[in-house]
């Protein structure tokens, strides 16, 4: 467990190296949450509640969603994928650790930079130019808290899925940003899946998406509470333990016929 920790807490180091790259990302989230909270007051111009927000929660769900980008990583990682297109997974496979807990504890300890030095800066921006609402109760602050650790491992999943089929495809980018496309507007970062007709959120409510985006954020603006919110953490949990056991699965078919591009 100690390896899995330093790895995390390296991964959360080796973001510190870009903090130039990570102002230049919270302007231009900032700039997007903007916007998106101005059309989401347009909305609310007209009624005072749309599928269970009011403005303010509609606007908060906008920061929020902005503040998960960089957490969940909805696109642009490749970092499996490209170990096995370089052959560097080899050396990787040959060492004493468990592969798939590697990669987790790494992403774990990247979220936790981005919680911190993105997500945070982020929300206070949104409280100063529009008032957000924010968990109101110390079991909702831990809903909510514990949900983003479930969005996180069950993005992981799904992120981990799509970079091993570079084991057979070497390149896994073309299938990666139809997933990122998917998960944007599956996962309620366009607009919240509420928004959608009742049998469209049944579908996507019985895909892991929901989980990424649609869930932490409900959480944070108190859109679900109670058993509701439970059933949604329980939903969570489900699907980071069906992902998670179904990459250690592909991971083990894959290893056994390893194919290495240049090496």
């Amino acid at each position: 467990m100690r390896l899995y920790w330093e790895v995390a807490r390296r991964a959360t180091q080796r973001q510190l190296m870009y903090r130039t790259e990570n102002l230049a990302g919270l302007a231009a989230n900032g700039f997007f949450g903007y916007l998106r909270g101005a059309v989401f007051l347009a909305v609310f111009q007209t009624t005072t509640n749309v599928a269970g927000y009011d403005a303010q929660a509609g606007v908060s769900y906008a920061w929020a969603t902005q503040a998960l980008i960089m957490i969940i990583t909805l696109w642009n990682w490749w970092e499996v994928e490209q170990t096995i297109r370089t052959g560097d997974v080899v050396s990787d496979l040959s060492k004493p650790f468990w592969y798939l807990g590697f990669w987790l504890a790494r992403d774990l300890g990247r979220a936790a930079y981005f919680v911190v030095f993105r997500a945070l800066p982020l929300l206070l921006l949104g409280q100063l130019l529009f008032g957000l609402h924010w968990p109101s109760s110390p079991g909702a602050w831990l809903a909510m808290m514990v949900s983003l650790v479930l969005a996180v491992v069950v993005s992981f999943g799904w992120r981990f899925l799509i970079n091993l089929t570079a084991f057979w495809t070497i390149d896994a980018r073309g299938l990666g940003g139809l997933a990122s496309a998917a998960a944007m507007f599956f996962g309620g970062f366009i607009v919240p899946v509420r928004f959608f007709p009742d049998w469209l959120q049944a579908i996507v409510y019985a895909l892991p998406f929901a989980a990424f985006i649609q869930t932490p954020a409900d959480l944070f603006v108190e859109r679900a509470q109670g058993w509701a919110a439970v059933a949604l953490l329980a939903q969570q949990l489900v699907w980071a333990i069906a992902l998670l056991g179904l990459a250690q699965a592909v991971t083990l078919v894959a290893t056994r016929r390893v194919v290495v591009q240049g090496g």
